[in-house]
């Protein structure tokens, strides 16, 4: 899983995104991707894995609520200062990418990119 943080603030493009950029672009209308976190998680059905962000003041909840061959179904909730402010559930392919918008971060939105190898 990765955390980008996108914003109009510059031009810049993490050359470790250049693997989501084109989607990043369909989808989002940012000029500014930037690569804040990289983790890999080993989920198991109904166990939440929580990825605390820098401040210690907002989380990522993922869940994974069922698998059927080669698709994952996780829930994602992101709570900042106590406040539920994302709540979704999203189907992953195994050796794709799913794009998520996230919450307003500075400037931009973080947005969560996740990968499924399974």
């Amino acid at each position: 899983m990765r955390v980008i943080l996108a914003s109009n603030a510059g031009q810049d493009i993490d050359p470790s995104l250049r693997d989501v950029y084109k989607d990043l672009g369909s989808l989002f209308s940012f000029t500014s991707y930037r690569l804040v976190r990289e983790e890999s998680l080993n989920l198991s059905l109904n166990q939440p894995a929580r990825i605390t962000g820098r401040t210690g003041k907002a989380f990522l909840e993922v869940t994974l609520v069922g698998q059927h061959k080669n698709v994952a179904e996780l829930r994602l909730r992101v709570v900042r200062d106590g406040t539920e402010i994302l709540n979704t559930q999203v189907r992953l392919f195994s050796r794709r990418t799913v794009l998520v918008g996230g919450p307003r971060y500075g400037e931009g939105v973080v947005i969560y990119a996740l990968y499924g190898n399974f």
